[in-house]
This record gives structure tokens, C-alpha cells and sequence, in this order.
């Protein structure tokens, strides 16, 4: 690949409550991670520039101007607590007429909004768990039977918020006071599904119209107290000092026969084309009782952490991290197959040298 002028564009909002120390989606761990990934592209001969943004779209007009960069490496995530710009900060990059990599605005926004894109994938014909309902009001919960046990979600969160060991429900009266919950503390409606006991995977996908399948890696709950739920709860994503932390681990590459690989993995990719993914991405997939596969989220740009998620399953097919970034910047120049450039008024399409 040719040298690049590459902008690695991360959500720098600052929170208003300080993480604790052993809370690693904190601001300080993803601006750890943020100059990783930008070590990692110059070690592939590329010029990255970070550039923090908050929700100021007038100054990122202002810094891809005088960038010029050739690619948008875009790392603008919404996990980070009070930020809602990751759509519309995707979507002002491609008006702006900058290759951007991972996925587009729409994919981004779907996959923001969990039943809409579940209701997707169910009309598309991926499988998803039974009874997924979308709660506005506890008195819509009388007008449903329910089969318990049942998972309650925010609806509109990502990276395990909203979950934690009273998730998971086995009563009418423990969903209600769970769906009270998520109303009044996320103010968003609760996503409400079958509770899927089985094996849960994480299928990583790379490339651009040619999709690959990485090793998948399988989350492993036997080491977990009888009381907590086996579920990737924000704790067992983020607070290392719990239990759920320390006893759930992830097994790269999985333990699977040939043919539930293949068919977890197609699954996964017609789940990753359905939503309009790019680049790279993360399906979560489990088992039901009968062992087939029922997909949980497609995580449109999911974390890019070295030897975690993603990077972890890239290594064990044999692809380093720096291999991994420039993998995902090319497929950048490939570009979403209903992606058009619509420049905005006084913006200029940079022509960047192809990758080889």
C-alpha cells in the first residue's frame, strides 16, 4: 500500500463523572487504545494525525480541510457516556468526500437502535432469540405471554450498559422492575428477548467486498457463580475488579466441529451484509436449545483494541495488528456498495493513490 495521509478521528467528550480506576472504558483506556492504533498504521508507512472531537462538526469541517488526509480512519464512538454524534459524524465525513473506513452512517444508526435492526435481520431471515419485543410502557408488559426466562436490554446502548446480574429474568414482577429500571435510568424503551443458554460466540469479520470469516472465539461462563448470569454483562466487559470479570474469559480460536463453524460463520456474514456493515465488524452469535444459531447484535466498528476482540481473532489467523489496520483502511477505498460522494458546497474530493 502507497504512503497515506490518514485522520484517526476518536470521541474525545469529556465525562462529566470521573470512571473509577478499575473501569477500563474510561476516557484514559480509549486514549491509550487511540495512539496504539495510530503507532500501529505508521509502522505501515502512513502519516496519522489524531484528531479528538467532541460534537463540534464545524471543527472537524475545519481540520479535514487542512488535513487533506487521503483516508478518515473514523474511531468516533458512542460508548463513551453523553455523546450521540456517531451516525451523524460518519455521515458528515462521506459528505465531506473522504474515504472513511468501517461501516456507513446508515449501518452505524441500525445497529444504534437494537430492534430496529433485530426486526431487520428477523424479515432478512437470520435467526434471532424469540420473543425479542421492544417495552415503551410497563402496562404493555400485561398484554404479552411470556416464557421465561427472558433478558432485559436497554435498547439503544452498547458495550454491556445497561446489563448486569438482575438482567436476566425469571418472573413477570422481576421483568417489570427490570423494564422500570431501564426506563427511568437510560430513558430509552427495553429490549426484551428469550434468554439463550447456549454457547455464545464472537464472529470477527474484515474486508470490503470480499468478506472473511476470522477465527471465531467463544465466551466462556463455567468458571461463574451459580447467582450471576452467564451473560457479557458491562461489568464483565470493563470492571476488572468483579467477578464477572474475573471469571468470564474468552477461548480464540473455538472448539467447534466443521459444521457448526460454517454454518455459525454464514450466518454472520448474511447478519454483517444485512445491516450494511463495512470493513470490519463483530456478530455476536448463541445456541438455542436445538444448537443453532441465533444472533444476538452485529457490532458495527467494534473495539480495535490490540490483542483483544477483533485483533485477538486477526492474530490467531496468522494477521498482526498493523496487517489487520491496513486491511481495514483498504477496504475504506472499496467502498459501501450504495455509498455515493456528495460532496458538500466548498469541499473538494482529496484523490488519494490507490492501495495496491
Amino acid at each position: 500500500m502507497r504512503k497515506l495521509r490518514v485522520a484517526l478521528v476518536y470521541n474525545a467528550y469529556a465525562e462529566s463523572q470521573i470512571a473509577s480506576d478499575d473501569d477500563q472504558s474510561s476516557s484514559a483506556y480509549l486514549k491509550e487504545m487511540i495512539f496504539g492504533i495510530a503507532r500501529a498504521i505508521r509502522r505501515l508507512g502512513h502519516k496519522v494525525t489524531v484528531v479528538p472531537l467532541t460534537d463540534d462538526l464545524n471543527y472537524l469541517q475545519r481540520r479535514l480541510r487542512r488535513l487533506k488526509p487521503h483516508v478518515v480512519f473514523n474511531q468516533y464512538d458512542d460508548v463513551v457516556h453523553g455523546a450521540l454524534y456517531e451516525m451523524r459524524v460518519a455521515a458528515f465525513i462521506r459528505m465531506m468526500g473522504f474515504p472513511m473506513t468501517g461501516s456507513p452512517a446508515l449501518a452505524l444508526g441500525l445497529s444504534r437502535y437494537k430492534y430496529m435492526s433485530l426486526s431487520l435481520l428477523q424479515g432478512a431471515g437470520v435467526p434471532i432469540p424469540s420473543q425479542t419485543t421492544l417495552i415503551e410502557r410497563i402496562s404493555e408488559i400485561n398484554g404479552n405471554e411470556w416464557h421465561f426466562p427472558l433478558i432485559v436490554h436497554a435498547s439503544q446502548e452498547h458495550a454491556g450498559i445497561g446489563l448486569d446480574r438482575h438482567s436476566v429474568v425469571t418472573t413477570k414482577a422481576a421483568l417489570k422492575d427490570k423494564v422500570r429500571e431501564i426506563l427511568k435510568t437510560y430513558r430509552q424503551p427495553a429490549l426484551v428477548q428469550q434468554f439463550l443458554s447456549g454457547r455464545e460466540f464472537n464472529v470477527g469479520i474484515i474486508g470490503g467486498k470480499k468478506l472473511r470469516v476470522l477465527p471465531l472465539a467463544e465466551v466462556d461462563y463455567s468458571e461463574l457463580p451459580g447467582t450471576i448470569p452467564p451473560i457479557m454483562s458491562y461489568a464483565a466487559k470493563w470492571i476488572d475488579s468483579t467477578v464477572e470479570y474475573q471469571k468470564t474469559r474468552v477461548v480464540c480460536p473455538a472448539k467447534v466441529e466443521p459444521e457448526l463453524d460454517r454454518l455459525i460463520g454464514e450466518t454472520a456474514k448474511k447478519a454483517f451484509r444485512v445491516i450494511g456493515s463495512w470493513g470490519y465488524g463483530r456478530v455476536d452469535i448463541r445456541l438455542d436449545g436445538n444448537g443453532h444459531p441465533r444472533v444476538l447484535e452485529v457490532n458495527c466498528n467494534p473495539c480495535l483494541d490490540n490483542d483483544m476482540g477483533l485483533a485477538r481473532s486477526a492474530k490467531r489467523a496468522g494477521i498482526n495488528y498493523s496487517a489487520l489496520l491496513g486491511i481495514i483502511i483498504k477496504a475504506a477505498f472499496e467502498g459501501p456498495p450504495f455509498d455515493m460522494n456528495l460532496p458538500i458546497f466548498g469541499v473538494h474530493r482529496i484523490n488519494p493513490p490507490r492501495p495496491k
